[in-house]
């Protein structure tokens, strides 16, 4: 028996507004509602309504043997019930047909699980209270942001309850190995892995519509033909991909819609179920262990999380923004939690990517930002802002020396970050004076390359002209013949008039 899981992930970052270093202290307010709204609500009725409704067919028209899962980061939910509670509805109707699995996650998508134990934990056991309280179910499958997996996580994957988790099957992590089996953690033996088959995840997420491609176009029985293929002992194959992939990133008219309701029927004619993740874990045996010592994702090239911490911007931020994190649990101001929340979201990071190449595309393509480097200057401004409220909040009134120490540390923060924009700023200027002086010498090699070329054409034509009688007023007249600076280097006098 083979079988397929299908992952749908939910996820829209809050965007920052333009936030300048002389609001630091005068506007504590971040976010360009006006861009958040219009972004999240298109999406939702190109991509995700019309997405969410025929999955609700696929279901209803299978009797229930399609099946799938969800996972949707809290804050998208938060956005979602704000700017188009009429898509919650569906997923709520999706949840009640009890065929549809939502996915624990961190609430805010963010890098915690790389860092801050604590916050981590914090974050998935509030993510898990919003499902239970939106949907009425409690997730029992673990999904990290961007698939981030490792050793170190593992343990506390289990020890938060959940029996499985879902990362990527990089191909340096499994080496020979398939993607199509149900592995063990290595430092938790306990919790079951399923990883999702890049391969054909991204046959429908990226290449679907690209004419270039050598399988294009692709049909439903087609790719079901592709995992009917693979060797029997491989029994579950986990797709894994945005919602957005239908109507979004693959336009409606690309037929995006009707190759995924298609599925079901062509899946049945080969003997290929639907599972829920929770199902594979239960009705399927650790094949061995599998042992991740570094992080590894489901982004770019590498698989790694150099997405958000290849370069020193994204480091120097994602440690700035960490390195507060206790002081913050202390605070109990809300609109303090709400924006501790959201300057998390990993996007943030993800835009100051430095990265060239086809990664580098991806990157670019997503962020709202001209350059990785405004992108960073304007997180830290908004950043520098939220220290000094957690300050305001939080004074050096507490007799522990160690935590004083660290809270002194936090004080000069902002005049670091305040260093820091200057030299990003004279790295732009020395770029672009650089780029210019190159422009400048290209030209003026042109230039010197342009009268040496042109010399000889110059002289030919005058020559066959010289032998024509022209009237000797004209000749007079001319003024290449008063035009003599020759002579006057040789140290001949001028001709008298």
């Amino acid at each position: 028996m083979k079988a397929i899981c299908f992952y749908f992930q939910i996820h829209q970052p809050f965007r920052l507004k333009r936030y300048r270093f002389f609001d630091i202290g005068n506007s504590h307010y971040y976010y360009d509602d006006f861009a958040n709204d219009d972004i999240i609500t298109r999406i939702a009725h190109r991509s995700y309504i019309p997405a969410a409704e025929s999955l609700l067919r696929m279901i209803n028209e299978t009797g229930g043997k399609f099946r799938c899962a969800i996972s949707i980061t809290g804050l998208a939910l938060e956005q979602c019930e704000q700017y188009v509670p009429e898509f919650v509805d569906i997923l709520k109707k999706l949840a009640d047909t009890g065929k549809v699995e939502f996915l624990a996650e961190t609430y805010n998508h963010s890098l915690s699980s790389l860092i801050d134990p604590e916050e981590f934990r914090d974050e998935v056991m509030h993510h898990t209270a919003k499902i239970k309280e939106v949907f009425g179910q409690t997730p029992k499958v673990f999904r990290n942001t961007e698939l981030i997996y490792s050793d170190e996580i593992a343990p506390q994957i289990l020890d938060m309850g959940f029996k499985g988790a879902i990362t990527d099957g990089a191909k340096h992590i499994l080496g020979w190995k398939s993607p199509n089996y149900v592995y063990s953690a290595a430092t938790a033996p306990k919790l079951k892995l399923l990883l999702k088959n890049s391969k054909l995840s991204d046959d429908i997420a990226f290449r679907f519509s690209n004419t270039e491609w050598d399988a294009y176009p692709l049909t439903a029985d087609k790719y079901i033909d592709w995992i009917a293929s693979t060797p029997p002992e491989e029994q579950i194959v986990n797709l894994f991909m945005n919602l957005e992939t239908f109507g979004e990133l693959q336009a409606r008219e690309s037929g995006i819609f009707q190759f995924l309701e298609a599925l079901p029927r062509f899946a049945a004619e080969k003997g290929i179920d639907f599972w829920t993740p929770s199902e594979a874990i239960q009705k399927l045996k650790s094949v061995g262990e599998l042992s991740v010592p570094y992080p590894i994702s489901w982004a770019d090239e590498a698989r790694d999380t150099s997405a958000w911490l290849g370069n020193k911007l994204q480091n120097e931020a994602f440690r700035k923004l960490y390195s507060i994190s206790e002081r913050v649990r202390l605070c109990e101001d809300r609109p303090l939690q709400q924006d501790w929340a959201r300057l998390q979201a990993s996007d943030h990071f993800f835009y100051m990517s430095t990265k060239h190449m086809a990664d580098g595309d991806v990157h670019s393509h997503f962020s709202p930002y001209e350059t990785p480097y405004q992108a960073f200057t304007n997180y830290m401004n908004v950043l520098a802002d939220f220290i000094v409220r957690v300050e305001e909040q939080y004074p050096l009134s507490i007799e522990n020396e160690e935590l004083n120490s660290l809270l002194t540390t936090i004080r000069n923060q902002a005049r670091e970050i305040e260093t820091l924009n200057k030299e990003v700023s004279t790295m732009r200027l020395n770029a672009e004076h650089y780029n210019e002086e190159h422009k400048t010498r290209d030209a003026a090699a042109v230039e010197a390359k342009t009268p040496e070329a042109a010399a000889e054409p110059a002289k030919k034509t005058r020559k066959p002209r010289a032998k024509k009688a022209a009237p000797a007023a004209a000749i007079a007249e001319a003024p290449v013949a008063e035009e003599a600076p020759a002579p006057k280097k040789r140290g001949r006098k001028p001709k008298k008039q």
